[in-house]
């Protein structure tokens, strides 16, 4: 009778909370991490603050993931409009009263400074994904435009500040929702090949387009340097080509192999600047060489196969267009970073995943991990 009435032990209580996680998905992730403590305290060993705060928010978005993956997929749906709104909201404040530094108005000061861009990369895709979860069995023309004006509301505000990095990586996030939602291919070729056309013309006509003088309209003037920067870094090797250049020197000295563990001489010596946040790839290159940057290409695409796994099997409509949108901007983030450092895209404030140093980004990869996660298991629970 006794054993009736024994109370569980706390391992029993806790068991439940663990069962259903992603196995491979939490291995890509640790493995990814691994990789970003060894390069920071590489890269940032000059600054042991940097190595430590890198594994503290680390922990953080592990709390993060682990408590947002508590969360059933249905209950994440009923914050969509709330996070949605309360970001826009934010983000008309930011435009209204915000704080400007070097030049950008993106922090908001409410007694601690917060960057509310960053809650859109999640309240996106909750957002669009809830949309079309509602006109699940009935979409209309009509219904993909109303879910192209609720993406372009806040995209355009980040661009606004301007925040072209983190307004790409919620741009990647929504049409991602909206592509997975059904929009025809007839609608999604001509913009495509229309991007493609522009970008052949002004790679073509670079020399007239970038001369002294002239002024792109439809840019700023900070987005026209990075674009001509990147079709000719050495017009101004010091200033504006400087960054393009050391990252493209760090990566190639490295080899094959790597120069080895702390043994990098171009980020030591701070010729890559930002080593330890957006230029934090060529740092890692220098040291471990093209059979580094194979492996830790090989583990984003593991991370972003099974993420895209995790949506072709979750049991719902709107887990399916969130799970992949946030894989999508897995993507985003390290196809740009790894593109702007290699100098096949314009220089933008865009992080990579669990390698670069930053507490926000940090928060809000756990976050998408922890959605995730949480799809995953609310398949596992419906399958038993």
């Amino acid at each position: 009778m006794s054993a009736v009435f024994d109370k569980p032990s706390l391992w029993q209580r806790a068991a439940p909370m663990f069962r259903g996680f992603d196995g491979p998905l939490a291995f890509a992730v640790f493995l990814l991490a691994c990789a970003g403590l060894v390069t920071m305290y590489s890269s940032g060993y000059d600054n042991g603050a940097r190595f430590y705060d890198h594994g503290r928010n680390m922990l953080i978005a592990g709390a993060i993931m682990f408590v947002v993956a508590q969360i059933p997929p249905q209950r994440l749906a009923t914050f969509a409009v709330p996070l949605y709104t309360l970001g826009v909201a934010l983000l008309i404040a930011v435009a209204i009263f915000g704080v400007t530094k070097k030049g950008a108005r993106r922090w908001l000061n409410l007694g601690v400074t917060i960057q509310p861009s960053e809650i859109l990369k999640i309240a996106m895709p909750l957002m669009l994904a809830w949309w079309f979860q509602k006109r699940e069995g009935q979409l209309r023309p009509l219904d993909f435009l109303v879910g192209g004006v609720l993406l372009a509301v806040p995209a355009a505000l980040i661009m606004r500040q301007p925040d072209l990095g983190t307004a790409l990586l919620v741009l990647t996030a929504g049409l991602a929702v909206i592509f997975f939602a059904g929009l025809s291919w007839k609608l999604i070729l001509p913009p495509v090949l229309l991007g493609l056309v522009a970008v052949t013309l002004v790679v073509a006509f670079e020399p007239r387009l970038c001369a002294d003088g002239v002024r792109w309209a439809v840019l700023h003037d900070y987005q026209q340097q990075r674009i001509c920067t990147l079709l000719d870094p050495t017009r101004d090797p010091l200033g504006k080509g400087f960054h393009i250049i050391q990252g493209m020197i760090a990566i190639g000295s490295g080899g094959v192999w790597g120069k080895g563990f702390m043994q990098g001489t171009q980020a030591h010596l701070d010729f890559v600047p930002e080593r330890t946040t957006d230029f934090i790839f060529a740092a890692f290159a220098e040291e471990f060489g093209l059979l580094g940057n194979l492996l830790l290409i090989a583990g984003f695409v593991f991370l972003v196969l099974r993420g895209l796994m995790i949506a072709l099997e979750a049991p719902t409509l709107f887990s399916r267009l969130l799970a992949g949108s946030i894989t999508f901007m897995f993507f985003a983030y390290a196809f740009v970073n790894m593109g702007m450092v290699s100098g096949i895209l314009p220089v933008v404030g865009v992080p990579l995943p669990f390698i670069s140093y930053g507490g926000t980004a940090m928060v809000t990869l756990g976050m998408g991990i922890g959605i995730l996660m949480s799809i995953s298991k609310s398949k596992r629970l419906v399958q038993t």
